[in-house]
């Protein structure tokens, strides 16, 4: 198993065809040879990033790549300010001071995303890290101006922008992200974690989200000055990459940002690395499933080259699906449900972790010496030079995957700018690539020895309640009904000057126009079949050597038999724990010597089992992907060590405020009889996941993992001819036995009446609110429409819902609504996280913003006008990697469209009127008809609920697994 399931799928039980021995040795034979991978060596050849830099006369560093695949520039920005700067009192400062930057500047005013939805802008976001803080967006190359306008704006005009008003709310928002983090299971480990190894005064002390108190205090005089001190164009770099060139970007970089005055210099604060004087070791409880165990050491930063050996023995001891911990904790001793290791390397220091999960009915102690008695011995006697080679190849393959992103958070720019930033060298990723490819056993070795046997921090999370949350003491008041008023009125009128392309409302003249943006160009599909009638779905992009291909089977979820919900996922999860030529170590190793990534799942429609591989190892990994497809072992060891691991999820699932709404929103939704309602099982049913056996889940395969249901598709940037080879020897003589399963849709869902399911989940400092309802909208028609008329209502930052909850009022991190295209059903849902003592008002502001959206207001001109330029302009950002190419050509295949349907997408959108999209919205959508699921503290939540007029029932979080159900109060 190397995947999360989000959802199931089955079969009715047929006889089993059991293989003759003749069968089996020609599949023995076939499988047991992989050819062999590409040296290490190549692929980091492979790994480049060519730049030019250049700093302006204010100190501004400018790196500039050259990728001309697609006429999008990815624009990367980097300020040498985290949290680690932050003094005592002031924790928090420089994550909030992020949002801050998002509230519009002096010369565009208003919500920063605003202008960035209307030019097409992808992969945009900000974050702040111990280390920085970066913001970060990929648009298209005739809206690169505007967007340096912007950057450079808020990087030199920004303060007269910053009013209290923005400064509350946007206070208010981060203590919801707190509290939305701290809402999860184990979301407390992050502030232990910093604790328990930096002693108080250390700049890595403290979190990264701060503190409440601090949030809370924060001035408007606080904030500025922590601006002045930080932001200055001195202390920043910029990356561009994309369609880009150094001789376009200079004058456009001195254009935009050269006026902008030198600011002092960040002082780099003193980071040792601390060493514990003894070992620590705590507890806390927590309202989790599984008791989780802890191994930290405080450790050297990414410059370091212990750095870079630690990286590798992070990999060998819990890092790689062969690891030592899955060997011998997991799979051998079966002492953990799971188990993992990772080096986290920072500027100034890193953290070395190791974690695990008890498996339930083990004894802690017991598991926790086993695992310090795995560490020791890792540390006495090292890794093999093979573990050292898979983690290496391993590693290459993932950067070779990023390098498809010009933009985003892990993408090229990025990639140029943390090297700059961090190791005063943007190629910094080469040499971190070749320092992992070359460690030896014995420099590995000698970094475990050195940091590792130091005193450890050791904390034990167990089940129990927790302590009681801390919260601010007072909230910031949401505006007036009067003040709520004009702002959304504000926000739905004409955009302002500055928003639009008139002149700006500051100094600086007009925003920059955009140039027209040619429609998307969406790479040409190619069909073909192989010998025994399989489809292969193909497409060609040629910007890095690597191939992804997904087999997809038609079945999922709602094949999953009435009595053995959770038989599909089970399956899955089991398909690539061992054939019958490979175990389960094996089968990980041949990924790792490859670079392979292999991973099995299910949706509601669909079943599948997807590859990630560089292209030197296509057929090696086709091969690999043949052998897990058609040959199951589903030996019985693994089965068993498999339904562990499955019920410890699932109970894990019974402790998540998202999974227990995934849980009990369906059965509202659907009825108890609709296919669909089998949504509801989640990872599967725990009573079914119990009885399943070997002849169940041989069955399933049988019936649906079978060539007449499957079709593959690829994209990769090796030819069609070369693609359909590695296939057609894999897969080609593959022949289906018995009988195909088959679904049935003849029961329609049946919604239950209005009312609001309060699932209790005591502790909860947020409430998780979802509902919604069934559409009428068919799956396989156009809707375009609708879809389109939801960008405005609930998908997206500049929604109305989220618009509401989290800029308006602050009460939330962020809330969504959207349709949930399935192959037979659309139903409408929303999702917001707020903090508990809001509950009863946002579930009321949600009904009323879609009330009034669809009775009153309907799309504004402005919105509109956003949304089509929007939709249009971010087509080549949306369909930059092979993953997005690969997604849109099986939506295509799944909903009957053309194969070239988002070549003609942009006339359709233009085709569109604010009409049409009040039309589809109105007749679509019915908040009178919705069902609610409220996650959160009952006793903190009925009583705000019970004055909304719809029926209350209450079910403990305990009940939701499937046994027991609701009662009405």
């Amino acid at each position: 198993m190397r995947s999360m399931f989000r959802a199931l799928s089955g079969v009715a039980m047929m006889a089993i065809a059991v293989p003759t021995v003749h069968a089996q040795a020609q599949r023995q034979q076939a499988a047991a040879a992989l050819p062999a991978a590409a040296p290490v060596a190549d692929l980091i050849a492979q790994v480049d990033i060519p730049y030019e830099s250049f700093t302006l006369d204010n100190g501004l560093t400018v790196l500039v790549h050259t990728d001309r695949k697609a006429p999008i520039v990815g624009v990367s920005v980097w300020y040498d300010v985290g949290s680690k700067h932050e003094p005592k009192g002031k924790t928090g400062f420089a994550h909030l001071f992020e949002h801050l930057m998002f509230n519009g500047t002096e010369n565009a005013p208003g919500d920063y995303f605003e202008p960035l939805r209307a030019i097409g802008a992808t992969d945009l976001n900000g974050t702040t890290s111990f280390d920085r803080t970066n913001y970060f967006q990929t648009v298209p190359r005739a809206a690169l101006d505007r967007i340096l306008f912007l950057e450079s704006d808020r990087m030199g005009y920004l303060l007269g922008a910053v009013t209290q008003r923005n400064l509350d709310n946007q206070i208010g928002v981060v203590q919801n992200e707190k509290r939305q983090g701290d809402n999860q299971p184990y979301g407390l480990v992050r502030y232990k974690m910093s604790e328990g190894l930096f002693p108080v005064g250390h700049p890595y002390h403290h979190s990264t989200i701060g503190s409440m108190a601090d949030l809370q205090a924060a001035s408007l005089e606080d904030v500025k000055t922590w601006f002045r001190s930080y932001y200055g164009p001195n202390n920043a770099i910029i990356a561009l990459a994309g369609d880009i060139d150094v001789a376009t970007a200079r004058p456009l970089m001195e254009k935009y940002f050269g006026a902008i005055p030198r600011g002092p210099e960040t002082k780099l604060p003193p980071a040792p690395v601390p060493t514990l004087p003894a070992p620590v070791a705590e507890t806390m409880n927590d309202r989790v499933a599984n008791t989780r165990l802890y191994r930290m050491w405080a450790v050297p930063g990414l410059r370091e080259t212990d750095a870079h050996n630690l990286t590798v023995a992070a990999g060998v001891l819990g890092g790689l699906a062969s690891s030592r911990l899955d060997r011998e904790l997991v799979r051998g001793r079966q002492l953990a449900v799971s188990a993992a290791s990772y080096n986290q390397s920072f500027a100034q220091v890193g953290i070395f972790m190791v974690q695990m999960d008890v498996r339930p009915g083990v004894d802690a102690a017991e598991a926790g010496r086993a695992l310090d008695a795995l560490i020791a011995d890792f540390i006495k006697n090292g890794p093999t030079e093979d573990e050292i080679q898979r983690v290496a190849t391993t590693t290459v393959a993932r950067r070779l995957g990023g390098l498809e992103q010009v933009g985003g958070f892990g993408g090229k720019a990025a990639t140029l700018a943390s090297g700059a930033l961090f190791a005063d060298d943007p190629a910094h990723y080469k040499k971190e690539l070749a320092a992992i490819a070359a460690a030896t056993p014995q420099s590995v070795r000698a970094a475990a020895a050195k940091w590792l046997t130091r005193p450890v921090y050791a904390l034990t999370v167990q089940p129990g309640e927790r302590e009681a949350y801390v919260e601010p003491g007072t909230t910031p008041a949401a505006p007036t009904a009067a003040a709520q008023a004009t702002n959304t009125a504000q926000a739905n009128a004409a955009p302002t000057p500055a928003a639009a392309d008139g002149p700006a409302q500051g100094t600086r003249g007009a925003l920059p126009p955009v140039a027209d943006i040619r429609d998307i160009d969406f790479p040409d599909v190619q069909r073909a079949r192989l010998s025994n009638g399989i489809e292969l779905v193909y497409a060609r992009q040629q910007a890095v050597p690597t191939t992804q291909a997904i087999v997809s089977f038609d079945a999922g979820q709602v094949a999953d038999p009435a009595g053995k919900l959770g038989l599909a996922n089970f399956t899955l999860a089991a398909i690539d724990e061992g054939t019958t030529t490979r175990d389960v170590n094996a089968l990980a190793e041949a990924q790792e010597r490859l670079g392979a990534r292999i991973s099995t799942g299910n949706d509601a429609d669909r079943s599948f089992v997807s590859l990630f591989t560089p292209s030197p190892n296509l057929d090696g990994s086709v091969a690999l992907l043949g052998d897990i497809v058609r040959n199951p072992a589903f030996a019985d060891s693994e089965i068993e060590r498999l339904r562990g691991q499955t019920l410890a999820r699932i109970a894990a699932e019974l402790t998540n405020p998202g999974a227990l709404a995934a849980r009990r929103l369906p059965g509202l939704l659907y009825g108890d009889s609709a296919p669909y309602a089998k949504l509801a099982a989640g990872t599967g049913d725990p009573a079914a996941v119990k009885g399943l056996t070997r002849a169940d889940l041989a069955a399933f395969h049988q019936a649906w993992l079978r060539p007449d249901k499957a079709k593959i598709f690829v994209v990769s940037d090796r030819p069609l001819a070369e693609v359909q080879a590695a296939f057609e020897r894999q897969f080609g003589n593959w022949r289906a036995n018995g009988a195909a399963g088959a679904k049935s849709f003849t029961a329609r869902p049946t919604q239950a009446s209005p009312r609001i399911v309060l699932i209790d989940r005591p502790d909860s400092p947020q409430s998780l609110i979802a509902g919604g309802q069934i559409t009428g909208l068919d799956p396989k028609g156009e809707l375009l429409p609708e879809f389109t008329a939801n960008e405005v209502l609930g998908s997206g930052f500049l929604s109305r819902i989220n618009m509401d909850l989290r800029e308006e009022k602050g009460w939330s991190y962020g809330a969504r609504g959207g349709f949930n295209r399935m192959e037979h059903a659309v139903p409408y849902i929303v999702n917001a996280p707020v903090q508990a003592d809001k509950t009863g008002p946002a579930l009321a502001s949600l009904r009323e913003q879609v009330s009034g959206f669809l009775s009153t207001s309907g799309v504004t001109p402005a919105e509109f006008e956003r949304t089509i330029n929007g939709e249009t302009r971010e087509l080549a950002g949306n369909f930059e990697t092979s993953g997005a190419v690969l997604a849109g050509m099986q939506a295509n295949d799944l909903y009957g469209r053309p194969d070239n349907y988002y070549d003609t997408i942009t006339q359709k959108y233009r085709a569109l009127t604010p009409q049409q999209l009040d039309a589809a919205a109105r007749g679509t959508i019915d908040p009178a008809k919705w069902v609610w699921v409220v996650v959160g503290d009952a006793s903190q939540v009925r009583g705000q609920l019970d004055s909304l007029g719809l029926p209350v029932e209450v079910v403990p979080a305990s009940a939701v697994g499937g046994s027991a159900a609701p009662r009405a109060n």
